[in-house]
């Protein structure tokens, strides 16, 4: 049994709390401007956008903060001109890839940052294209299958969705990152009650771990998780629903 999407939605409950903290805002602002310069101001002509907005409102982001990230992205703002997306790549305990998302106008000192975090918790870091390769970005909603089954997702399909997996105790909904915001429009549209809805970065296969890696790992996860530049870790690990409860409690 796979413990990845189950962890998945555990960290995502947790980030909505995390997010009330200034520091997790910012982390949301910076997404959204980056992708409000990347692709304008517009979110109806940027899928990009639409989905980081999407992402700050769940975590009860204020609207007037969101709306000043948007203008000092689609501004001429030397603030948003100096930062970048930047994507390290690497390994955690027990062999597992990761993928880790940075918002930074320094990549010298994030690189340093994301360096030393993953040599203090049993990690290293890659050479790009080391560990990309088993990901593929997609926007994924998760259900709770204890209270849908597949059938109720069908809208979904007809909204765009590429495919609906059932792991473990919940059901993930898997689109293009360009149709998340219509897959998960449905879904709402249909009186069915989501987890999380983002874009991903998508693992194609996947590491088994054992408690002792699993306990490192998650170390590892929360400590990147924390610093001021990172905007998402992502990982290829699956474990057991027995060892995530001795985990995470």
């Amino acid at each position: 049994m796979s413990g990845h999407s189950k962890w998945a939605g555990i960290k995502h409950k947790k980030a909505i709390v995390d997010a009330r903290r200034g520091a997790q805002f910012t982390k949301l602002a910076r997404a959204i401007s980056l992708a409000a310069r990347e692709g304008g101001g517009d979110p109806e002509a940027n899928a990009a956008l639409t989905n980081a907005i999407q992402k700050a409102r769940d975590a009860s982001m204020p609207k007037d903060n969101i709306e000043r990230a948007i203008a000092k992205g689609s501004g001429a703002g030397a603030d948003a001109d100096a930062i970048e997306t930047v994507l390290y790549e690497g390994y955690g305990p027990g062999g597992v890839a990761l993928l880790i998302e940075a918002y930074t106008e320094n990549r010298n000192r994030t690189g340093a940052d994301v360096r030393h975090l993953l040599s203090k918790h049993g990690g290293n870091l890659g050479e790009p294209g080391s560990v990309s390769y088993l990901f593929e970005k997609r926007g994924v909603v998760m259900i709770d299958a204890a209270r849908y089954g597949e059938d109720d997702l069908l809208v979904a399909v007809e909204a765009g969705a590429e495919d609906i997996v059932a792991d473990d105790d919940l059901l993930e909904v898997v689109a293009a990152p360009s149709e998340l915001s219509a897959v998960r429009a449905a879904i709402e549209a249909a009186g069915i009650e989501i987890e999380s809805a983002e874009v991903v970065q998508r693992p194609t296969t996947r590491v088994e771990l054992d408690e002792a890696s699993a306990i490192k790992l998650f170390k590892l996860i929360d400590a990147l998780e924390d610093n001021d530049d990172v905007g998402a870790v992502h990982a290829n690990f699956e474990v057991s629903d027995e060892i995530l409860e001795k985990v995470v409690g």
